[in-house]
């Protein structure tokens, strides 16, 4: 179970190796979309996305054990699209051991150089689910690493959390958000999210944003049951991972909502962020931002907080770039 105090250690624990991101705001933003909206930019977190956060604390976790157990920490393993694959592999780095990292074949290239250049090796496989977790098993079989899931693991799952508990201390405690957005693929980062608010504003709504393309946590929230999309074709790479039964119940526990967009609602909250904030955050991370503006009557006048998930777009294939 995880506990506030849970999270403390966990923010504690990586609090050395990340940045404490700021919180941003926008006047324009807020005119366009009709609410106060604190943003917390974890493209400009190490590796640039939010998943710095559960990949070292489960690494830095997993490290504590073996050491009061008087053992090594050998390899470790994951397979991802590519930022959790960066984060596992920046955090490998940073203790001094090997990862392998399984990742799709149609993963960005800007996220497979990025992981070759923290040390990691990769093993390419199919995009789909089936074919990472095959991989995984091999390598496991062939090396004794150990597994650090993207999300089915409350360790990663109380990293990613300290990004909603430090916007919450950051921007929340004079006045509570009335919403919380993040962004849902595995449910890691909305899973910690959710209990963040749970622990540290219990008034504050948390609604996730998913696409239409890869449409699976909305189904699972409303049957109770993971779930697979019907359809998964989105410019979102980083959200195309279903939901676990351990993600799932935190999300029904503790999140209010979860709402749909577009791809090229998805594009045009990425071009406002590029354009009116001069920043770069990647498709999956400006998902929550055009929910917001999909729902305006539902966020009118209110205090919302975003969370950018990822800045780690392949420069050379912006969606706006014409």
């Amino acid at each position: 179970m995880i506990t506030p105090e849970t999270i403390r250690a966990a923010h504690e624990r990586i609090r050395p190796h990340i940045h404490r991101t700021p919180v941003l705001t926008s006047d324009t933003v807020d005119r366009i979309g009709g609410a106060r909206v604190f943003f917390k930019p974890e493209n400009f977190q190490k590796i640039g996305a939010f998943k710095a956060r559960g990949g070292l604390n489960a690494v830095l976790q997993l490290l504590e054990t073996e050491q009061k157990a008087g053992r090594r920490l050998g390899p470790v393993t994951t397979h991802s699209s590519g930022n959790h694959a960066q984060a596992v592999a920046f955090a490998a780095r940073q203790v001094g051991v090997k990862a392998f990292i399984v990742m799709p074949r149609t993963a960005p290239s800007v996220k497979k150089a990025a992981v070759r250049a923290y040390g990691a090796e990769i093993i390419e496989c199919e995009p789909t689910l089936e074919a990472r977790e095959e991989g995984v098993r091999e390598v496991i079989e062939r090396t004794g690493a150990t597994l650090i899931h993207p999300f089915d693991d409350d360790r990663v799952i109380a990293g990613q959390a300290t990004a909603a508990w430090e916007l919450i201390e950051d921007a929340g405690n004079d006045q509570p958000f009335d919403f919380l957005m993040a962004p849902v693929g595995g449910g890691g980062l909305l899973s910690g999210t959710g209990l963040s608010a749970h622990f540290l504003s219990p008034t504050t709504q948390v609604v996730a944003a998913e696409p239409d393309g890869a449409a699976d946590a909305v189904l699972s929230f409303s049957s109770g049951r993971v779930e697979k999309a019907p359809v998964v074709n989105t410019i979102a790479d980083g959200l195309l991972t279903t939901l676990s039964d351990r993600t799932l119940a935190y999300i029904r526990e503790h999140v209010t909502d979860i709402l749909t967009v577009s791809d090229a609602e998805i594009v045009a909250a990425m071009r406002l962020l590029w354009e009116r904030m001069k920043i770069v955050v990647e498709p999956s991370g400006a998902v929550p931002l055009a929910a917001l503006l999909k729902h305006p009557d539902r966020f009118a006048g209110r205090k919302v907080g975003i969370i950018l998930s990822g800045g780690n777009v392949d420069l050379g294939k912006l969606p706006f770039s014409s």
